[in-house]
């Protein structure tokens, strides 16, 4: 843990550091408007010995204490200006810092591997960068509202109180050294207990965001008790911690109110034997209860302020832990750009692993020349996505290379490379934006008369045309709004806008019923013309007319060629395949 907290406070300090004169300016400002704060009771201390001692009738007397409540107040006017400058200061510059945050938490977590996605809860990374925002607010606030002033103000008021009297000065700074040892030491054993009620919360929010996007699920397998008692089940368990961790702050509270009844019973004890022996004045017992009062205002919200920190340190500390995980996927610190010439693909010896014991490819070979059309079919678990996954470079292949147009892959940046490629997947998931800007993602700038032409391509135009905002309708969290096949439609419009020379295309007509696919096949056509294409499909009819079909099985290449070829073979895996899905109902053991 206490690594994790250096590692959280140099992200905090990194951040901070581009304003560092502001930071200057602002604890300049703290610590003199806390100066005076600390300053302004010696002048009541000789407001109350000059009214004691004096004759009320004396002229002198009273311009005497006129003179010391116009310095008081001259005194005010500057703890209130400085007071003034460090808010104003501090409004420009906690939000710039929370945002600039929040802006390296969406840089590094957009450039995690997509195997880091498969692995997290959407709503549990949204709630863990939020904390890291929300623990520097905390964090900061406290620092400027109340360490920092409880430092100065302690550390003047000792000074002070050494100029009237060691032997208080010292009973308070002994008493002082006992109170903020136990605080420590309370606060350490609770933080373990801070760290699992942030846990817990993550897992909550994990939960309800899983239970939330499966509520179809919930409805259809009528999984509504179980997924309560599930989440109830977590509930009581954030419960029981968060009850613990409250009794565990009374306790401290309870020790805190007792020390401080305790440490000013002492000092006004030994302050009666002091003045009696002539050692201090009437103002100062002013003086001292002033300083108690503001000791004790200060240090009894400072268990609290160091609880809270360590809180906001055990909150920020899942998603920092992110933010030092090495990207899996990353670019070569000398990668270049991918520079395509004819947009031909090349796997060499390419194994991948995707988990220590399931391999998926096992020295693969396959070339596609540029401007061929490759179909690559097989049964379910066959790897045909994977191949289609890692010539993105979701994923660094184990071994063996990639390359386009002679060039590794793994040596170009992933932007080039991606750059060069049009992608649509099997279940395309769309922004929770308008039509029109869904469309657009393909390419930024193009014009609204190419996106709708990209639309008409695409036969996205007969929906839209029916919806109420046509291309300004928003089509909802992850294109809820849409049918599966519009949402295809509209990931092959986005497709046809970017235009890229290499096409890959992941079972992009699953979600289209056989009507819809033989609409939508002319558009493939003008899609994949010219470009160098690689089809992966489960539905043989989308690939029958490829240059060359590639079946595979169990991560290898079992068979290719043509259609009419790979079906004259009648013990082939094509084959039967085929049968199966024309209706001839061969039995074949494990082909699905």
């Amino acid at each position: 843990m206490r690594e994790n907290t250096k590692k959280i406070y140099a992200i905090f300090w990194q951040h901070s550091r581009p304003y560092f004169s502001l930071t200057f300016v602002l604890a300049f400002s703290v610590i003199i408007a806390n100066l005076g704060s600390v300053i302004e009771p010696l002048f009541y201390k000789q407001f109350f010995d000059t009214l004691f001692s004096a004759n009320p009738h004396d002229p002198g007397v009273i311009t005497a204490l006129t003179s010391i409540i116009f310095s008081i107040f001259i005194l005010q006017l500057i703890t209130w200006f400085f007071r003034r400058i460090s808010s104003f200061i501090d409004n420009h510059f906690q939000p710039r810092v929370m945002s600039d945050i929040s802006n390296t938490c969406f840089l590094y977590l957009q450039k995690h591997s997509y195997r880091f996605f498969t692995n997290q809860f959407v709503g549990s990374l949204v709630r863990k960068v939020n904390r890291l925002v929300d623990a520097f607010e905390g964090v900061e606030e406290r620092i400027v509202t109340e360490i920092l002033p409880i430092t100065v103000r302690i550390g003047a008021i000792i000074v002070v109180l050494f100029t009237r009297n060691e032997t208080l000065a010292f009973l308070l700074l002994g008493w002082m050294a006992i109170y903020l040892v136990v605080n420590y030491f309370f606060t350490l054993y609770k933080l373990k207990y801070d760290v699992q009620a942030a846990a817990v919360n993550s897992e909550v929010t994990g939960q309800l965001a899983d239970t939330i996007t499966n509520n179809v699920n919930i409805k259809v397998f009528t999984g509504f008790n179980r997924e309560f008692r599930q989440f109830r089940d977590l509930t009581d368990k954030q419960f029981r911690i968060w009850r613990f961790s409250l009794n565990l702050n009374e306790v401290m509270s309870m020790m805190q109110a007792l020390m401080m009844i305790s440490i000013q019973f002492v000092i006004f004890y030994f302050a009666v034997r002091f003045w009696q022996k002539g050692l201090l004045t009437i103002g100062d017992f002013a003086l001292i209860q002033i300083y108690l009062l503001q000791i004790f205002d200060k240090l009894w919200n400072f268990g609290r302020i160091v609880r809270r920190m360590y809180k906001y340190i055990a909150d920020a500390e899942e998603m920092v832990n992110i933010l030092h995980t090495p990207h899996e996927v990353h670019d070569k610190p000398m990668a270049g750009t991918l520079a395509i010439h004819n947009g031909g693909i090349e796997f060499r010896d390419v194994d991948f692993t995707y988990t220590q014991t399931r391999t998926i490819l096992k020295n693969f070979n396959l070339r596609i020349a540029p401007g061929q059309r490759v179909g690559l079919v097989g049964p379910s678990g066959a790897g045909k996505s994977t191949v289609a996954t890692l010539a993105l470079r979701f994923f660094d292949v184990s071994a063996g290379g990639i390359y386009v147009d002679g060039q590794n892959t793994a040596d170009v940046t992933q932007e080039s490379l991606r750059r060069a490629i049009s992608y649509v997947p099997q279940d395309p998931i769309l922004f929770h934006r308008t039509l029109m800007e869904n469309i657009r993602y393909g390419k930024f700038d193009a014009s609204d008369e190419e996106v709708m032409e990209a639309a008409r391509l695409a036969h996205c135009d007969e929906f839209i045309a029916h919806l109420s905002q046509k291309y300004h309708t928003y089509v909802g969290e992850r294109g809820i709004k849409l049918s599966g096949g519009e949402r295809q439609r509209v990931a092959i419009a986005r497709a046809i806008l970017k235009n890229a020379p290499i096409l890959v295309l992941d079972e992009a007509t699953s979600s289209l019923d056989s009507h819809a696919e033989s609409i939508i096949q002319d558009a493939l056509e003008n899609l994949m013309r010219g470009k160098t294409t690689l089809v992966i499909a489960h539905r043989l009819s989308t690939i029958m007319k490829m240059d060359r079909i590639i079946v595979m099985n169990e991560g290898r290449i079992v068979e290719e060629g043509q259609h009419e070829e790979l079906i004259q073979k009648p013990e082939g895996l094509y084959k039967k395949l085929w049968d199966i899905q024309v209706g001839k109902f061969k039995s074949y053991t494990g082909v699905i």
